[in-house]
Order: structure tokens, then C-alpha cells, then sequence
């Protein structure tokens, strides 16, 4: 297992190392999403378990590094760079693409007959098998920047900023095209519980649409409907933490 030491796995930002910690959670992030977003629940769990923040190619640290634009893509390599941190039980919390890509991944420990995630939290995130009949992925530049503030997971001064402009779009249409090509059957399945997590107004993963990600466990399932949208965790991180603190302490 990597120690506390170890900096150099591109794929992990790891704010808080606590080799002692009784427990681990593995944060995957949004379409256009980076580690650093989840650096308060980073914090915030530190108490409770040591959190790796998985960081995409693309952006931030890594872009200079080729983009993933699938989803089985993205969870093929994570799975492979998490086979080595499994010496404490995984809970894998994945937001919006996250959710997907947490899933894939997931089932590939399971496919080998790994020790995996001991639990699966899917935020803002529609069930897998559900289609996709958006084309986010092809509209052009301008368009597609709108497309993400309007959501909420991006600061509209982006878009005053060419420069900026050019530094996220690349690593956002890779991510939207991982997203809106992502297909998944439906009777693919985990054997661990899952708990969907749904912001009460969130026009991209409705209540019903989250709800279904009870076809996709023989675990169990449950959900929390929170006030807000899409990106209604950034409202709401102390009552996130304290479900996920419960179901560490459980």
C-alpha cells in the first residue's frame, strides 16, 4: 500500500494522509471537475477516514496529460491505481459523471474478485442504464461554457476569460462526451448497498431518474433528497458529511 509519503499517483490528491484512519473514501469527481472541488468534504472527513480526491487527466496538475473520453475508460484505470489502496475499506462517493465512473469501477473489483467499495454513494446522478439523448459534447465552445454555469459547477468569470476558456473546455467536452456516450445495461449490478443522493430541483438527475439506481444493486438501496440543484453539495456539505460520518461509524 502507498504511504502517506507517496505524492506521486497523479490520480489521487490526497490532502489530509492518515495511515491509521479506520476507514477510506474515494471522492470522483463531476464532468468538469477536479479534486480541489472537494478539498472542504476532503477536510471535513479527515476526522473520520482518510480521503483520496481522484484528479482526471486533463486539468489542474495533470493537463498536460491526454484526456479520457469514456467512462469505462476512466474506471479502467482507476481501477487498476486502487487495487493498491484496499488495506481499509473503501466507500466510493461519486458526483454527477462521478457517480457513473464510480459505479464501472466498482464492478471491476467485483468482476476480479477484489475487495472493493463497501459502499456506494451516487450524487446527482441518474441511473446508469437510463439513456442519455443529450449532445452537450458537440456544441460549440460558447455554448457549451453556458451550458456548464448554468448548472452551477463552474464560476460564470470563466466566461470573461478566454484564457481560462482554453484551459478547462478541453478536459469539459471530454468529460461530457464520456458522459452522453456512456451505456450500460440494465441488469449490470453491484452486490454492495447504494444510497442516491438528490438535490429536490435538479433538472439533469430528477428524484425519479435517481431512484433507479435500485435496478442496479442486489445490495440494498437508499436515497436523501436535499434542497437545491444539480450542485446542491456545495450548499449543503455539513448535512453530505454527517451521512457519510454516520455510515463510517456504522
Amino acid at each position: 500500500m502507498p504511504s502517506s509519503a507517496d505524492v506521486d499517483n497523479p490520480w489521487f490528491r490526497r490532502y489530509n494522509p492518515s495511515d491509521s484512519a479506520p476507514a477510506r473514501v474515494v471522492i470522483f469527481p463531476h464532468a468538469g471537475g477536479s479534486a480541489s472541488y472537494y478539498l472542504e468534504y476532503a477536510n471535513a472527513l479527515a476526522p473520520y477516514a482518510d480521503v483520496l480526491a481522484v484528479q482526471y487527466p486533463g486539468r489542474q496538475n495533470r493537463f498536460m496529460e491526454p484526456t479520457i473520453s469514456s467512462i469505462d475508460g476512466l474506471a479502467e484505470e482507476l481501477y487498476r491505481e486502487l487495487r493498491d489502496w484496499t488495506d481499509l475499506p473503501l466507500t466510493f462517493f461519486g458526483h454527477s459523471m462521478g457517480a457513473a465512473v464510480a459505479f464501472e469501477t466498482a464492478r471491476r473489483f467485483e468482476r476480479a474478485g477484489l475487495k472493493g467499495p463497501v459502499r456506494l454513494f451516487v450524487s446527482a446522478g441518474r441511473a446508469p442504464s437510463l439513456p442519455r439523448d443529450t449532445a452537450v459534447h458537440k456544441l460549440p465552445d460558447d455554448e457549451l461554457m453556458e451550458e456548464i454555469v448554468r448548472l452551477g459547477g463552474t464560476d460564470d468569470r470563466i466566461l470573461a476569460v478566454p484564457a481560462l476558456q482554453e484551459l478547462v473546455l478541453p478536459a469539459l467536452r471530454a468529460d461530457y462526451t464520456a458522459v452522453e456516450t456512456y451505456r450500460c445495461a440494465p441488469d449490470a449490478t453491484v452486490s454492495v448497498p447504494i444510497t442516491g443522493l438528490i438535490g429536490e430541483t435538479d433538472p439533469n438527475a430528477t428524484v425519479e431518474q435517481v431512484g433507479q439506481w435500485d435496478r442496479h444493486t442486489t445490495g440494498g438501496y437508499d436515497q436523501r433528497i436535499f434542497p437545491g440543484g444539480h450542485f446542491y453539495l456545495a450548499d449543503r456539505t455539513a448535512e453530505v458529511v454527517r451521512l457519510l460520518v454516520d455510515h463510517l461509524r456504522g
